[in-house]
């Protein structure tokens, strides 16, 4: 497996530190074949004109985040957008200190699309849509009413250009703020036609929600509103039409660390706040939303917490609690909200074998750690005591690098000496601490 050291760095860095990289997801991916077939079948759903909203519930390092940054992949190369934002004390879905706004503005930041897939998409989206609307000129769009077709040199060409947005984003003026948002793509438009950086430069900027006053953007772009922490949903829902008009299939947003609003203190902050999950959460599933899905990620006390996590606001309990069939050992996959099993022995044992692929490819020394030593691995990991029900894929990846690390460094010793095997005592599924004298003992 040849990987690019730029990437196998990054990924075997991100990995060791308990992050999830954000590129070469592809390399190191086992198991959730579930989970991602059942989001696949939603953005399908919202390809055609749909919308869809998820929970991804799991402990801290059971895969959210990762199944989440795979999911920005999958959908970029099915020709959507994608935008993610982690929560935080600065960052909200409803604040009184503009913790809405800096959402949205992460959100923005990070919009990526397959040709710039690092984020910061949105100046080479406004791009490519204006050159789509010239090309569809170019090519014949309204060509019959000028004698030998329309081309750049044409006196009347930058006329039926400007008249081909117009039309295409006058379909925005319908939606709610759609008339400033049909402004500043006109204005950006404009910008760009007469080569004024600085004027392109501000329209982007209002579309990523950085004007802090209303007057600011009336004298620099004639509109006389900005986005805010009330009204930047909305701007999704237009940013999504607006992607969709220039070609795009839709828009996914992926919002982590749900945790962030059980952590507000005042509760009627977190009312707010989950009020805001709701009015999205109806918007997508009773399809008032278009080519849009929605995925939140967040722990399972986050999530079920019912004083403080999403079920203390009992709208959203009703909605999303479990049926009276779903079980942890059966799951249903199309519900609102999906559990994350754990990883099979067997998927961490491939899982191990990509790592350790991928570290001797990196530090250019044949990999010697053979199956068995995997598996030994895999197996002591999960012998340690409560690790049945609390190891977790990060630390199990976590404790691998560091051996794979410590390998590489004492080439002399053998994995299972490097593990300390005579340390290592399996358990036999009996209890060990078995205090003599209080074995017979009843109450």
């Amino acid at each position: 497996m040849q990987i690019p050291k730029r990437i196998a760095q990054g990924l075997i860095n991100a990995l060791k530190g308990g992050v999830v990289p954000r590129t070469g997801l592809g390399y190191i991916a086992v198991g959730r074949t579930n989970e991602i077939n059942a989001l696949l079948h939603d953005v399908a759903i919202a390809e055609d004109g749909g919308a869809f909203f998820r929970f991804i519930v799991g402990k801290y390092g059971s895969g959210k985040s990762f199944l989440l940054q795979m999911m920005r992949q999958h959908v970029m190369d099915r020709g959507f957008a994608a935008a993610d934002a982690d929560l935080s004390p600065e960052r909200r879905l409803m604040g009184t200190k503009g913790q809405g706004l800096a959402t949205y503005r992460e959100l923005m930041m990070s919009l990526s699309v397959k040709a710039k897939p690092d984020g910061g998409a949105l100046s080479l989206i406004l791009e490519k849509w204006i050159d789509g609307v010239r090309a569809e000129v170019i090519d014949g769009v309204r060509a019959e009413v000028i004698d030998g077709g329309m081309t750049p040199d044409n006196a009347f060409f930058d006329t039926e250009v400007e008249k081909r947005i117009y039309s295409k984003i006058n379909g925005l003026n319908d939606m709610v703020h759609g008339f400033d948002f049909a402004a500043v793509i006109s204005a950006y438009y404009r910008a760009f036609r007469d080569g004024d950086d600085a004027k392109a430069a501000k329209a982007v900027r209002w579309l990523r929600g950085e004007y802090a006053t209303k007057s600011e953007a009336k004298s620099d772009l004639g509109v006389n509103v900005i986005i805010s922490d009330d009204n930047w949903y909305d701007y999704i829902k237009l940013m999504c039409a607006f992607l969709v008009s220039a070609g795009y299939k839709g828009l996914v947003v992926m919002i982590d660390e749900l945790v962030n609003i059980m952590k507000i203190p005042n509760s009627t902050t977190r009312q707010y706040n989950y009020e805001k999950i709701l009015m999205m959460y109806n918007d997508c599933m009773q399809g008032k939303a278009s080519h849009l899905g929605i995925i939140m990620g967040g722990t399972p006390q986050c999530i079920e917490d019912t004083r403080r996590g999403v079920f203390s606001y009992e709208a959203l309990r009703s909605r999303l609690e479990r049926g009276r069939f779903a079980t942890d050992e059966v799951h249903d996959m199309l519900a609102p909200i999906i559990r994350l099993n754990p990883l099979t022995y067997e998927e961490l044992t491939v899982l191990t074998e990509k790592l350790a692929e991928i570290h001797a490819g990196l530090y250019g020394y044949e990999m010697r750690i053979t199956l068995e030593d995997r598996i030994y691995f895999v197996k002591a990991e999960f012998e340690r005591v409560g690790a049945q029900t609390n190891v977790t894929p990060r630390e199990m990846i976590r404790d691998f690098i560091e051996l794979l690390n410590i390998a590489y460094q004492n080439p002399d010793k053998t994995i299972p000496q490097l593990m300390g095997e005579d340390d290592f005592k399996f358990s036999d599924g009996e209890s060990e601490d078995k205090q003599d004298g209080f074995e017979d003992f009843d109450l």
